[in-house]
């Protein structure tokens, strides 16, 4: 059982750019109070106390929301939210994420994991019990490529993110200087094919001493090996630049618009060894035309990547992903 949750079971390089878009950043970011830290003060989050979220998946039947609400209602719980989906009511699979308040759910977390042990065990369920209070802390991995990064990081501070920003680690140097002025430890680790394995090992090394939640690929121009991603298993996030399955791989701006694209995507997907083939979690697409150039097409591309990112950052934060056979349930 882990610590905070019970479970049963290249381009358009910031060198490029001018610097100044990203003193601009950081110089906000300072005057706002550093962008290391959420703005979630007590006064905002009282509601979330006593909250509790518990995601559920298990064979379809009758009776699964009549047992899991029977037993929340004999431990003296409110339900305050309830979403379920069924992908074939004989013989699929149910998922389903439920809130609910607890007086002292803090201090009868445990108890309360264990007691629902029984239930779950008859319904087959696999399932994990969500303390809503604890803000998650992110790891963000980049390469040079800015935007994704800024979107985070300035969401985070603002509080339209419910997270923290605990690490940045990234494979070029470049956006050292400006993470650090945000308060964000910065992390360089080279990478070669030489020395993969070894970067991987510093690289986990750190993600586990900042205690992070979830790693975040935020235009991170390098693949993760199985071995990296068995720490972190559907807790990795990568951005696409595509409307996926279209255009996977490397420079997919200059195939699209080699192919005369009418839409420019993104995909968010939980990142596995199989590559840019992952759950997906989230795509949004903007309409170009015949005028758009390769330029305005990676222009037109950060917009929706970033966007694109941060939406699926925020629901899997907010515990309101269920992955099953390859695919996901959001609950929104």
């Amino acid at each position: 059982m882990k610590p905070d949750a019970a479970r049963a079971t290249a381009p358009d390089a910031a060198a490029r750019r001018s610097g100044r878009a990203a003193r601009e950043a950081g110089g906000a970011a300072r005057e706002a109070g550093g962008a290391a830290s959420p703005r979630h003060g007590d006064d905002g989050d009282a509601h979330l106390r006593d909250r509790l979220r518990m995601l559920i998946s298990c064979p379809d039947r009758p009776g699964i929301v009549a047992a899991v609400s029977q037993f929340l209602y004999q431990q003296g719980a409110n339900i305050v939210q309830s979403d379920q989906h069924s992908t074939d009511p004989d013989g699929g699979t149910f998922l389903m994420r439920i809130e609910f308040d607890l007086p002292r759910a803090d201090e009868r977390f445990d108890v309360l994991a264990r007691g629902f042990e029984p239930v779950a065990e008859r319904l087959g369920a696999a399932w994990r019990l969500e303390r809503a209070a604890r803000v998650k802390r992110l790891g963000i991995f980049v390469s040079r490529q800015d935007h994704c990064l800024f979107e985070l990081v300035r969401q985070v501070q603002a509080g339209d993110l419910r997270a923290e920003v605990a690490v940045v680690v990234s494979n070029h140097p470049d956006l050292g200087p400006i993470v650090e002025s945000w308060g964000i430890p910065f992390h360089h680790v080279p990478v070669t094919p030489e020395s993969k394995a070894a970067a991987e090992e510093r690289q986990l090394a750190l993600l586990r001493a900042a205690g992070v939640d979830l790693v975040v690929l935020a235009r991170y121009m390098q693949i993760l090996t199985g071995r990296f991603l068995a720490h972190y298993p559907e807790r990795v996030i990568n951005i696409h630049h595509s409307f996926l399955p279209a255009f996977a791989g490397a420079d997919a701006y200059r195939r699209a618009y080699e192919r005369g694209v009418k839409l420019i995507g993104a995909t968010a997907h939980y990142v596995t060894e199989e590559l840019d083939a992952g759950p997906i979690i989230e795509q949004d697409v903007e309409r170009v035309s015949h005028r758009a150039s390769l330029e305005d097409l990676r222009r037109i591309g950060r917009h929706v990547e970033r966007v694109v990112l941060a939406r699926a950052v925020a629901w899997h934060v907010e515990d309101r992903v269920l992955v099953y056979q390859g695919k996901t349930v959001v609950f929104t």
